[in-house]
């Protein structure tokens, strides 16, 4: 079951909002997510409209937008994105876990890697690119239940 997600509202404001990650960082209460990872280089969070459970995201915390510039932290960022999806695999039911870089220079500039665990027994032509699609719904879960879920995968975390 999913509830409905405004695609254009959310476009408008990751187009003209500020930088949603660098907000977050910055600690401010409208950009809130629930951590699972960090580090001085990185973080990882859980997906605010996740069309999957446990969508998390690995964003380096600086405001960089090129994703393979720095190889360095290329390198790092990749790693916890690793550890992330094996411990996704190890708290939720996972029958493969999709790894993507997307963004815009135009929208959501700030590098980040998405981390989508695919539930089993999803059917084909519902699984890869319509399986992330948060424009055809997202999960309805609640603060209680991602802060829960953050809380297992940061103890499933093993670098």
């Amino acid at each position: 079951m999913t509830i409905p997600f405004d695609a254009a509202a959310y476009e408008e404001r990751v187009r003209s909002g500020p930088c949603f990650i660098c907000a977050m960082l910055r600690g401010d209460p409208d950009y809130q997510h629930h951590i699972v990872y960090a580090d001085e280089l990185c973080i990882a969070f859980l997906n605010r409209y996740p069309p999957l459970l446990g969508y998390t995201l690995v964003v380096p915390r600086a405001h960089v937008v090129d994703v393979t510039g720095d190889r360095a932290l290329f390198r790092h960022v990749t790693d916890v994105v690793h550890d992330v999806a094996e411990a996704l695999k190890r708290v939720v039911p996972t029958e493969r876990v999709y790894l993507m870089s997307l963004g815009s220079h135009q929208g959501n500039a700030h590098v980040h890697w998405h981390v989508a665990p695919l539930p089993p027994g999803i059917p084909y032509a519902e699984q890869q690119f319509e399986a992330v699609r948060s424009s055809r719904g997202i999960l309805p879960v609640t603060d209680a239940e991602q802060a829960a879920l953050a809380a297992r995968l940061r103890s499933a975390i093993r670098p």
